[in-house]
């Protein structure tokens, strides 16, 4: 691999020496390239034939940022000086303080490290394509080689705390527009104008300009002072949580303040500092986690070809059917959607009509595309479309004669290469694939609703689903720009039987006399979008209502029965559909709690009569928190220990991706690692027995308490084939 990353660097009879950054695929800055661009800046810094120099990447890529790799070896051994010095030694006295002129040649994408080199350049050439941006707060750390200093002077504080806040990336193109680049022009004339503009600054002809010494593009001091005083208010507001927002300000104010050269000094401090808190190491976790759940063993590791799928049928055009057309539409696949009736099957291609406009609203998608997209829908009211499919999604009611039967009758008719799909959320993928022949192909592919916004894909396989469904399955899920999770088949598969716990909790708590607000501002404040009860009111009760049953049989004892939606409903409240819940929902304002409710509630506490001498139990804000979330970890051990996930890190994301469980915590697992397994272990047993089963450790738990071994460690013994891996 070694081979591959190097610096190069070509003197031209012009007198520019061309530096090149080679690490394929995004010439990330690794440790060895840090090193080659030093050993190549002083080279050309000592030679008299060198009169400027031109920095670019290769193969149509500037930089996409520093290695993150070296984030995870920080992480495992807390050894922050395995972080090279880039920004005083490389950018500040090398680059911008050189006695020769650097100009930057940039294409493709020069993000975060990479920024932060061609900032230190003295002028900067691009193809008005390139994408521009520092994303390093979406990894719990700051730009650390000068870009909290730098971008403010280049296009002013206001874009600059945007790019870096919210980690927006610009094209070229605009960043010409704001100041950020000199000139555009075309790739094949990028080196050639760069090698020019070099030129022409190393003979006075142009002007040589350092970015850390300007101040024009900043304001006055009280200008500069109310823009970040706001930006410091409002990231609490949106970050609360995350450390690198105020940190990130701070040190853009010491730029601001004090000059650029403070600035960097403080800079490179508090991204030290940075790289050692939970937040990045969390953050960091969830970038790698992300990218290894396309790693099953078994399936992609046996020299598979996925296979084509150009058409797929999607039976059944309500809220997740019409969801998932239209995800599979805007990726250029063609559609079958099938519904039992006209009036139905209208309804259905209004809503992905519907969909495409919201996208195209969100600027996600062009009108053009959208156009294209509609083109490949079809519709029918029987299976004669379905002889050439290669894929066929079920999104019918949770009915198991329903689906039995279409599994049926689909089997006759598609093609026998055809991969039969279910979204069920909760039942067992064997009960609904009963009747057939082609077990080997019958698939869970489980969307969260909204389908086509939602990023997670929960796959789920049985004993008998064959590795080629399975891989097909997953380069789909790629291609409509899904995070796919392979699962093993159980009530719930991962995310949902996971999370099974989380409303049960939270009811149980009103149920001892804990106020449903409260208990929603807590979750909330932890960093959840929202808490369990509002969460109930916009998934809809009848959501609630069809898996109760489901549930109670799959998991006895620890399931906690609650009659509390029944009462609900009885009282005509059906969550945010008819806009009376737990919470009141009026267009285009925001969810009020519905004081009302209250009697509902009152019912509810003398039906289940749990409240110790009628009276309410008196609990502290993180006893509630604990108390809803400690059984869900309980439950992720579970599905550990059973084998449903192939790793720890998959249920991570899933619970990220299909929850909403805060990303800067790392994921459910991680984030229980953190609290730590005998911490845990021990509340959890304290519960149970006051409050019975629905608290009782599992044995996997127990056996890492006891252990102290994490608990998304891997297993030690050989284990027989997990369910998600057969």
């Amino acid at each position: 691999m070694a081979g591959a990353i190097r610096v190069t660097m070509e003197v031209g009879a012009d007198g520019v020496a061309l530096i090149t950054i080679c690490n394929p695929p995004v010439n990330a800055l690794h440790p060895i390239i840090i090193q080659g661009l030093k050993e190549k800046y002083a080279e050309a810094a000592d030679r008299d034939d060198v009169k400027a120099i031109v920095l670019t990447g290769a193969a149509g890529k500037f930089c996409g940022g520093f290695d993150i790799n070296v984030f995870t070896k920080v992480h495992e051994t807390g050894d922050v000086s395995l972080m090279p010095d880039v920004s005083v030694d490389l950018v500040s006295n090398m680059m911008e303080d050189g006695k020769k002129p650097s100009v930057a040649a940039i294409q493709g994408l020069a993000l975060g490290g990479g920024l932060e080199l061609i900032m230190g350049c003295h002028a900067r050439i691009s193809t008005p394509e390139a994408q521009l941006g520092l994303p390093e707060l979406t990894l719990g750390v700051i730009p650390g080689f000068g870009g909290t200093q730098r971008l403010p002077r280049l296009v002013g504080l206001p874009k600059a705390i945007e790019m870096m806040l919210q980690s927006k990336f610009i094209t070229a193109k605009e960043g010409k527009e704001r100041g950020l680049i000199d000139a555009l022009c075309s790739p094949d004339e990028l080196i050639k104008m760069s090698r020019f503009w070099a030129l022409e600054i190393a003979n006075y002809r142009k002007p040589w300009i350092r970015s850390l010494g300007r101040t024009d593009r900043l304001g006055s001091l009280s200008e500069a002072r109310a823009i970040l005083s706001m930006a410091k208010q409002q990231a609490k507001k949106v970050a609360a949580n995350m450390p690198q927002h105020q940190a990130c300000l701070d040190v853009v104010e010491e730029g601001v303040l004090y000059g650029g050269q403070a600035g960097v000094v403080k800079e490179a401090k508090v991204f030290k500092e940075l790289v050692l808190s939970t937040t990045s190491r969390a953050l960091v976790h969830v970038f790698f986690a992300q990218r290894s759940t396309t790693k099953v063993p078994g399936v992609t590791d046996i020299q598979l070809k996925p296979r084509k799928i150009r058409k797929v049928a999607v039976i059944g055009g309500g809220l997740m059917g019409s969801g998932i057309a239209t995800a599979l539409l805007v990726s250029n696949i063609s559609v079958v959607l099938k519904e039992v009736n006209p009036q139905f099957l209208k309804r259905g291609q209004k809503t992905i009509a519907g969909n495409l406009e919201g996208l195209v609203k969100r600027g996600s998608l062009t009108k053009d595309k959208m156009s294209k997209a509609i083109s490949l829908l079809k519709g029918a009211l029987d299976y004669s479309d379905f002889k050439d499919v290669d894929m066929v999604i079920e999104a019918v009611i949770e009915k198991i004669p329903l689906k039995q039967s279409i599994f049926a009758d689909i089997e006759k008719i598609c093609p026998p290469h055809c991969i039969l799909a279910t979204n069920t959320s909760t039942i067992d993928l064997n009960i609904v694939g009963e009747k057939t022949n082609s077990q080997d192909r019958i698939i869970g592919a489980h969307f969260f609703s909204p389908a086509h916004i939602m990023p997670l894909l929960e796959i789920v396989r049985t004993e008998r689903t064959s590795p080629q469904a399975i891989l097909d399955l997953i380069t789909v899920g790629k291609i409509i720009k899904k995070v796919p999770v392979v699962v093993g088949n159980c009530t719930g598969f991962a995310v949902n039987r996971t999370f099974f716990p989380y409303g049960q909790a939270a009811h149980l708590l009103v149920s001892l006399g804990i106020d449903l607000f409260r208990i929603d501002r807590v979750i909330s404040n932890f960093g959840m979008p929202m808490g369990p009860f509002q969460l109930q009111d916009v998934a809809g009760y009848g959501v609630a209502l069809a898996v109760k049953d489901i549930y109670a049989a799959a998991f006895g004892t620890r399931n906690f029965h609650s009659g509390l939606v029944e009462l609900m409903a009885k009282n005509g409240r059906q969550g945010k559909i008819n806009g009376k819940g737990y919470y009141l929902y009026e267009k285009g304002a925001k969810p009020k709690p519905d004081p009302s409710v209250q009697h509902v509630i009152d019912e509810y506490r003398r039906q289940t009569k749990k409240m110790p001498g009628g009276k309410p139990v008196t609990l502290s804000d993180q006893d509630i928190l604990e108390m809803v979330f400690f059984p869900v970890v309980n439950e992720a051990c579970r599905v550990m220990d059973e084998n449903v996930v192939i790793r720890a890190a998959d249920l991570d994301i899933a619970s990220v991706l299909g929850m909403g469980f805060p990303k800067y915590r790392g994921g459910l697992i991680f984030w229980a690692d953190t609290v730590g397994a005998s911490y845990i272990h021990s509340k959890l047993s304290k519960w149970a027995e006051i409050y019975g089963d629905f608290f009782k450790p599992s044995s996997y738990l127990e056996e890492r308490a006891k252990s102290g071994r994490p608990l998304g460690a891997p297993k030690t013994a050989q284990q027989a084939p997990t369910r998600s891996r057969m």
